[in-house]
């Protein structure tokens, strides 16, 4: 079955320095299969049995500990419930070119609705927010993004509940999960 992990805090700011070439061996050196990575920035799709998704999130964590003595958090989604997730995002997310559009993935043991009420109510004359699955979607236009609820997440306890992919990203990956 495939999976993609979202690892957090990869490659950011020269924080958390991993190869993607290091990585994808490591994780096949561990018994994961069919190894891919896709940018600088965290995302891994692999083929293993299927397990419950918080198994193969602990064992994606300790693979980055003990080969890289990197702790990150991981969200770990199989491939069915990321094309699923983005089959059904609302019809605001990635329409509006002037817009920003992110799909912020909520890392177990949270909940989208945890999230969510963290962060609080949003303000609907600058921000979209919808949730599916364990994907919350939110756009933003580019020039009053610093007014959104959601632009303030960064540095709150509930963002080290969550991993954060641009549009383009999560497409890419759905693309490269629903050609195997």
């Amino acid at each position: 079955m495939k999976y993609i992990a979202f690892l957090r805090g990869i490659n950011v700011g020269g924080n958390n320095k991993i190869s993607m070439a290091e990585l994808k061996n490591a994780f096949q050196n561990h018994g994961f299969s069919d190894v891919q990575t896709y940018i600088n920035s965290g995302n891994l799709i692999f083929s293993a049995l299927p397990d419950k998704e918080d198994e193969l999130k602990k064992k994606c964590e300790s693979v980055l500990t003990d080969e890289f003595n990197v702790s990150v958090p991981v969200a770990v989604l199989s491939a069915d419930d990321l094309t699923e997730s983005l089959d059904n995002a609302p019809s605001w997310w990635n329409a509006d070119s002037e817009s920003k559009h992110n799909a912020i993935v909520v890392i177990s043991p949270a909940q989208p609705s945890e999230i969510t009420d963290a962060v609080g109510g949003i303000k609907p004359e600058y921000e979209n927010v919808e949730c599916f699955g364990k994907i919350i979607f939110w756009s933003a236009p580019l020039k009053t993004f610093s007014r959104t609820k959601w632009s303030k997440i960064v540095g709150t306890p509930a963002y080290e509940k969550v991993t954060i992919r641009n549009a383009n990203t999560m497409l890419k990956l759905a693309k490269m999960v629903r050609q195997d």
